[in-house]
C-alpha cells in the first residue's frame, strides 16, 4: 500500500527524520511517501502557528490522494488540521497524537505526554481531553524548541530525558513523545527507562495500514461530509471546495 506522511511545517530536515521513523515502522510492502508543507511556519509551537499550517497541510494531502495515496498521516502532535483534512479527502487520515494515545492506552493506565515548550501544554491538554484520555494523561514540557531537536549540538535530548525521568517519578507507566521531531528517539528511550515510550509517527503508520487493509475510508456523512461548494476569497481562493 501507499501511505502519505505529511509534515505540516516547512522544515525539510524534520520531514526526513519523520520519513525514516515511518519507514522503520511500516510493513515491507508499504510505500511511505513523505511530504513537507509548501507554506506555513518552520515549526508549530502553539495555536498561532497551527492556524497558519493548515492550508499547506490540506494542499499536500489533496495532492497525495490524487497521486494514489491510500491513507494519510499528519505528523504533528497537535493533530494540526486533522478534522479539516478528513473532510477534504475520502482516504483515512490519521493524526499522530490520537494514534499515540490509543497505542499507549493499550499498554498502561497512567500516561505522560512529554512535549517541547510550555506553551504547547494547554493545547495538548485540550486535545487529550477531546480524545477522552484526560483522566489518564498528564502533559508536561521539557523546555526545548522544536527546531532544537534538529540540532545535534543542542541539549535537547538531555532535557527530554530529564523530563521523562520526572514524569516516571510522578507515577507514569508509559511515555508518549509529544512532538514528531522526537520520532527517532523512541526505541532508545524505551530501553533506557525500562518503560514503553510511544512515538506517534510509528503508531500512526500501523493504524493507517490497518485501516487500509480493512478497506475502510472516512465517512462522508455528518461531520466529515465533503465541504459544500462556495467561493473563497483572496489568497485562499485555491482552497474553495469544488462543485
Amino acid at each position: 500500500m501507499k501511505l502519505l506522511v505529511v509534515n505540516p511545517n516547512t522544515t525539510a530536515s524534520m520531514t526526513a527524520k519523520i520519513a525514516a521513523a515511518a519507514g522503520a515502522a511500516a510493513a515491507p510492502d508499504t510505500q511511505i511517501v513523505a511530504a513537507t508543507s509548501a507554506m506555513g511556519p518552520a515549526s508549530i509551537e502553539g495555536y498561532y502557528d497551527e492556524a497558519f499550517a493548515v492550508p499547506g497541510l490540506i494542499a499536500a494531502i489533496r495532492e497525495g490522494e490524487g497521486a494514489g495515496a491510500e491513507a494519510a498521516i499528519i505528523a504533528c502532535f497537535d493533530d494540526t488540521g486533522l478534522d479539516a483534512a478528513r473532510a477534504a479527502v475520502a482516504i483515512p487520515v490519521v493524526g499522530i497524537c490520537e494514534a499515540a494515545l490509543v497505542t499507549a492506552g493499550q499498554l498502561a493506565k497512567r500516561i505522560a505526554v512529554v512535549t517541547t515548550l510550555e506553551r504547547s501544554v494547554v493545547p495538548l491538554e485540550e486535545i487529550v481531553a477531546r480524545y477522552g484520555y484526560a483522566a489518564r494523561v498528564r502533559v508536561s514540557a521539557c523546555d526545548v524548541e522544536v527546531l532544537a531537536l534538529e540540532d545535534e549540538g543542542s541539549d535537547a535530548r538531555a532535557k527530554l530525558e530529564a523530563e521523562i525521568e520526572r514524569a516516571l517519578g510522578r507515577g507514569a507507566d508509559a511515555i508518549v513523545l509529544g512532538c514528531a521531531g522526537m520520532a527517532d528517539l523512541a526505541a532508545a528511550l524505551s530501553e533506557r527507562f525500562g518503560a514503553p515510550v510511544v512515538d506517534g509517527v510509528a503508531a500512526a503508520v500501523k493504524q493507517a495500514e490497518a485501516l487500509v487493509l480493512l478497506g475502510l475510508k472516512t465517512s462522508k456523512r455528518g461531520a466529515y461530509a465533503t465541504p459544500r461548494s462556495k467561493p473563497y476569497s483572496g489568497v485562499l481562493s485555491a482552497f474553495a471546495p469544488p462543485a
